[in-house]
């Protein structure tokens, strides 16, 4: 069996690419992570580092932004993965240079992990994010380095737990009205990052995806996003309100939404009103599925994320209803203080000239019983 590929990620740390060292580690591939003296340092960074030495991660210390460090860890290895984030997108020239100079890599896999840039129909701020990556690449060809680009659309755990609601960033889905974007048709690609990372190894010591774009695509991640909410409104049975954003409302939406809700926006434009994710075929000359390369891999689908979000949210409802509980028994006890108020303290009121409204044991059962009432109909209406 020929000996795994030795891996360098940069940028390891980050939202995806813990999940491509993770995956890298446990793959087998002697795998080295570069990090900066600060991020070793960094307390909220202290459990990952902890989980990539567990995994057998070489920590090789450096920076992008340090030539010598940069060749020096490249050099110890046969295959460059940069996961490095928005702002740094541009320095990845630096990483290129350095490949360059160290001479023994035979893949550079940039930080891509979206759209593919080559085939977009986007507007700004998305236009000018897309285009730095396109410049990437075209200087990783003028250069002769072998890559491999990976696109894999949208992360499943960025967009899903919101159903890509502007403004919302956390769990769960919408549960009463959901805003769609266009009419809804375009298709559009869905992959947990855990998956990503999976996908993007396999394809590191595979001649098959030399030189060209790896696409993600699952079949049962593909969904347009009325798919996706008829989806989600069978998980929760309940038909949600559905509020149509025309690409002009939209276009406008994007032109005065403030940093970083325009690039949310304008990436969202390309995706689910443009199709950017499906609107083409793969063709042999410049791409390859990595579905089909790799069958055997068992990704987690769409479906079961939503599933593990509508699990959550009746969690959430039974809670409120053994809450209700709860304070419907301490109503009942306070009806019984109540009736001893009527029979054995009102009377004494009203022999010292004050209202019986005066009752504090009487506005206590009041106050209890409209709370008991508005939680009551909050969880009969989910």
């Amino acid at each position: 069996m020929a000996e795994k590929s030795k891996i360098l990620i940069i940028g390891g740390t980050g939202y995806i690419g813990k999940h491509i060292v993770e995956a890298s580690a446990k793959s087998g591939h002697p795998t080295f992570a570069l990090v900066r003296e600060s991020t070793v340092s960094d307390p909220a960074k202290a459990q990952l580092i902890d989980h990539f030495k567990a995994l057998g991660v070489n920590l090789v210390h450096g920076d992008l932004y340090d030539h010598e460090t940069l060749v020096k860890a490249i050099k110890q290895v046969d295959v460059v993965i940069s996961t490095v984030g928005h702002l740094q997108l541009a320095d990845q020239v630096k990483i290129i240079a350095a490949i360059k100079e160290a001479g023994n890599v035979k893949r550079f896999f940039p930080s891509e992990f979206g759209n593919d840039v080559d085939r977009v129909h986007a507007v700004e701020p998305a236009k000018s994010a897309f285009a730095i990556k396109v410049q990437i690449r075209r200087s990783i060809e003028e250069e002769g380095i072998p890559y491999t680009y990976v696109s894999s659309n949208y992360f499943a755990g960025y967009f899903l737990p919101t159903l890509a609601q502007p403004g919302a960033f956390a769990p769960p889905p919408p549960k009463d009205k959901v805003v769609i974007f266009g009419d809804g048709n375009p298709k559009a690609i869905f992959n947990k990052e855990e998956d990503i990372g999976t996908y993007t190894i396999r394809a590191v010591d595979d001649p098959r995806t030399l030189n060209k774009i790896l696409y993600l695509r699952p079949p049962q991640n593909t969904y347009s996003f009325n798919e996706l909410v008829a989806l989600w409104e069978k998980k929760i049975g309940k038909t949600l309100e559905k509020i149509y954003v025309p690409e002009e409302k939209l276009l406008k939406d994007i032109e005065e939404a403030p940093i970083p809700i325009n690039v949310i926006l304008s990436i969202n434009h390309s995706v689910f009103v443009k199709g950017d994710h499906t609107n083409f075929e793969i063709e042999p000359s410049f791409g390859v599925e990595a579905f089909e390369l790799y069958p055997d891999v068992k990704y987690t689908t769409v479906e079961e994320i939503l599933g593990q979000f509508a699990r959550e949210l009746k969690q959430e409802s039974r809670l409120e209803f053994y809450f209700c509980l709860l304070l419907l028994v301490a109503a009942i006890l306070l009806c019984k203080t109540v009736d001893w108020c009527f029979t054995m303290y009102h009377p004494q009121i009203s022999k010292r000239g004050r209202r019986v409204e005066d009752c504090v044991l009487c506005q206590m059962f009041h106050q209890s019983y409209l709370h008991t009432f508005v939680i009551t109909t909050r969880v009969a209406q989910k």
